[in-house]
């Protein structure tokens, strides 16, 4: 899958025109929405034409084709023009930017421990679930230091594409099936890399640097059986659990 968002992270608004069109959905020929997916949410916002505003609530794939579900049931055609929410996009680009922070130091620190779910909520909370056998909760809750160091240094973060079996066959590339982002049509996957601590397969928005997040808290630290730890973080004001 290859998005607007993902080589245009900072266009959210984009005037464009209308290639199919049923009652309260509509598919358009560019799109800055990031349509939700390995546990991030989707964007929210709205679609303008002359004469009238619909919001975006929703998302569905359909033969091929990326249909944006509206709050209306108008039938759009010609041109219209998308509007991001730029709030909530920048929430879960520095929300889903820290899982990838929290997720390297984990990997590291618990000798190669995989990411089993994840999921990000509107109040710019994360939990992430990990199989770490053994693991000493305290032990990651001290981590909480270590990533708030790597926001403060305001790491950049960069993102490029690279063929299936490239990635497949580099460890650590691909930390979890579950989140993993399906190939373009040209069979590459996306990776995102925090400079000189994590390369990762991704499909989400992030920031363009470590900086542009607050601090994290780590809020909670939950044990969901013999191995696995759900370990829930949250953006500068967040209260702990």
């Amino acid at each position: 899958m290859h998005l607007f968002c993902h080589d245009n992270p900072e266009t959210l608004t984009v005037e464009t025109a209308v290639v199919d069109a049923r009652p309260g959905k509509v598919v358009l020929a560019q799109s800055p929405f990031y349509p939700g997916g390995g546990g991030q949410l989707a964007d929210r916002g709205v679609v303008r034409w002359n004469g009238g505003e619909a919001a975006v609530i929703g998302f569905e794939y359909a033969a091929g084709k990326l249909w944006h579900l509206l709050d209306t049931q108008a039938e759009l055609s010609d041109k219209v023009e998308t509007a991001v929410d730029p709030t909530f996009r920048q929430t879960m680009r520095q929300i889903h930017t820290n899982t990838h922070i929290l997720n390297a130091f984990v990997f590291q620190s618990f000798d190669g421990a995989l990411v089993t779910g994840v999921q990000m909520y509107e109040d710019g909370s994360a939990r992430m679930d990990f199989d770490v056998p053994g693991a000493d909760n305290d032990r990651l809750r001290s981590l909480e230091g270590p990533i708030n160091d790597v926001i403060a240094q305001d790491i950049v973060v960069n993102f490029a594409y690279v063929p299936v079996a490239e990635a497949q066959a580099e460890h650590g590339l691909i930390r979890s099936r579950s989140v993993a982002p399906p190939p373009t049509p040209d069979g590459k996957i996306r990776i995102v890399e925090i400079v000189g601590l994590d390369r990762q397969a991704c499909g989400g928005t992030h920031l363009a640097s470590t900086g542009a997040s607050p601090p994290i808290h780590i809020l909670k630290i939950d044990n969901k059986g013999r191995h696995n730890r759900r370990v829930r973080i949250g953006l500068g004001a967040a209260k702990r659990l």
